[in-house]
């Protein structure tokens, strides 16, 4: 079931590209809407009147309820995801977030149900969104190639926040703007982006993983030959082989029958649950950074928790997004060199640093001092990028093994949303109430994500996909990665001499995989 598999004539590095372009146009969309709302909530603007000027509580409210949205999106892909396919379920989230707009022109014509449309014009777009979160990761790293997989998941990070730096000068812009148009044209602007999503996902393939798991033999091997380069066959020897490598995989994957969800749960040597927890934990710890209480609030820290003007918070919001986009473009450099945990820890402590210290700031009271947390607030952003910012998004899937990797995706993807949900309902009651106290929260969580991350967290950089298979077999609470130097429980090409999981012996050309005939495109 699903969308026809098609490369739309594109072959070799421009199929490759038309990928990546689509997988961040995906994410591109994601940025815009965590930022849209930022600019228009907490100010005596056109959008507060419309909602008769809102208390902290019904703040939270309209802006998490989107959260919810993109919760029951990641849901429905846990669930059904596989049966429809990556590509099926791309297209079906940029529809309807496109549908969502739709709903936001209809307002205008039933006046008297405003409040109800756009709750249902926002729950309809996070459902589409949660699709595209929980599904993109998995149909990029798909298609990347082992070697810069790791730099074009972090391209996604560095496009989420071009997104977010559009919605909040969009934002400012059209805050000199009197009447409607003022808020409806950038919520409704994210409809441009959904379009673009669309139509680029049309041409192109579905995973050629997916495809053979599916039976669909020669589809898959015409879409292999057309990401090796535009003049390869599928009966090529290289060709078959990649597929039959594939293939083989799947075998021995399924050799024990059917998936079950009890599997989810099962410890052992594979520590399928141990697995889930670790993706819903890095997630969970994502969004209790703090970061979204900047992303989505910046404006209303700057003005209430810091006294500072409306007029100058918006601009400081937006330069704030500057700042998170430089700091999200350093792991394109340094992911593979230092590796996931060191980014993860050094990103914790500098987070924890930059909070605390403002919070000592903005205790002061006076204006000297909230120009001072305003710079630690920036720094935070830089620090935020280049660790707890793109890691969650893939590290689920370098963590699962490919039984279980579409569903730890969108397992991760739900637990993100529920909590940014509960962060973005949550501050702006505190910071109304304890104002700059709440960052002090944050901070002790930061600190207390160092320990977790060098205790459970195991490193997966340079690790083939079936030696993730085995980063768990050792004994312990922590599975081998606090006694293991770095974190790391095995080596790269560990699988090409140890059995698989189900105890069957894997020959060395058979378990280092690819090695055999050298074949770009598909990391397998």
């Amino acid at each position: 079931m699903g969308f026809l598999s098609t490369a739309g004539g594109l072959k070799g590095k421009w199929l490759n590209w038309a990928v990546t372009a689509a997988s961040c146009q995906a994410f591109l969309l994601l940025g815009y809407d965590q930022g849209v709302m930022s600019g228009l909530v907490g100010a005596q603007n056109e959008f507060s009147r419309q909602f008769d000027n809102p208390n902290a509580n019904m703040t939270g409210i309209i802006t998490s309820i989107y959260d919810i949205g993109c919760a029951v999106g990641c849901l429905i892909c846990f669930f059904y995801g596989e049966r429809f396919g990556r590509k099926t379920m791309i297209i079906a989230g940029g529809t309807l977030m496109i549908i969502g707009t739709i709903i936001l022109v209809v307002i205008d014509a039933i006046p008297e149900a405003f409040g109800h449309m756009l709750t249902l014009r926002t729950i309809v777009t996070g459902i589409g969104n949660g699709f595209n979160s929980s599904t993109v990761p998995a149909y990029q790293a798909e298609f990347a190639r082992p070697e810069i997989r790791g730099m074009l998941l972090c391209a996604q990070g560095v496009v989420t926040i071009i997104g977010l730096c559009i919605a909040y000068w969009l934002d400012y812009g059209l805050s000199f703007v009197d009447g409607g148009v003022q808020w409806r044209f950038p919520i409704s602007f994210q409809a441009f982006f959904a379009v673009c999503l669309v139509i680029q996902m049309l041409p192109l393939p579905e995973s050629p993983r997916w495809l053979i798991e599916k039976g669909r033999i020669t589809e898959a091997g015409q879409i292999l030959a057309g990401l090796h380069s535009s003049e390869a066959s599928p009966d090529d020897p290289e060709i078959v082989y990649q597929r039959r490598q594939i293939e083989t995989s799947i075998e021995l994957e399924s050799a024990g029958g059917p998936f079950q969800y009890m599997e989810l749960l099962e410890g052992g040597k594979i520590q399928n649950l141990r697995r889930m927890i670790l993706c819903g934990m890095v997630n969970l710890m994502q969004q209790f950074t703090g970061s979204n209480m900047i992303n989505y609030y910046a404006p209303v820290v700057y003005q209430t928790a810091m006294g500072l003007s409306r007029n100058l918070s918006l601009i400081l919001g937006g330069c704030t997004s500057l700042t998170y986009l430089f700091g999200s473009i350093i792991p394109l450099f340094v992911v593979d060199r230092y590796g996931r945990r060191s980014l993860l820890m050094a990103s914790a402590a500098g987070l924890c640093m930059c909070f605390a210290l403002s919070a000592i700031l903005l205790s002061v009271g006076s204006v000297g001092s909230a120009y001072g947390a305003t710079a630690f607030v920036f720094l935070f952003q830089i620090f935020m990028g280049f660790g707890w910012l793109p890691m969650p998004w893939f590290y689920p899937s370098e963590i699962s093994t490919t039984r279980i990797r579409s569903r730890a995706q969108a397992f991760g993807g739900f637990i993100n949303w529920m909590c940014v949900f509960a962060v973005v309902q949550i501050t702006p009651i505190a910071i109304e109430r304890i104002s700059w106290r709440t960052f002090i929260i944050f901070s002790v969580f930061n600190f207390f994500w160092i320990p977790i991350v060098y205790c459970f967290f195991p490193e997966t950089t340079g690790l083939q996909l079936e030696d993730i298979d085995h980063i768990f077999e050792k004994p312990g609470i922590t599975a081998g990665v606090l006694t293991s130097k770095g974190g790391r429980t095995v080596e790269p090409g560990y699988h090409a001499t140890h059995p698989n999981m189900e105890g069957v012996e894997k020959s060395p050309e058979d378990a280092v995989g690819m090695e055999k005939v050298p074949v770009k495109g598909l990391d397998v």
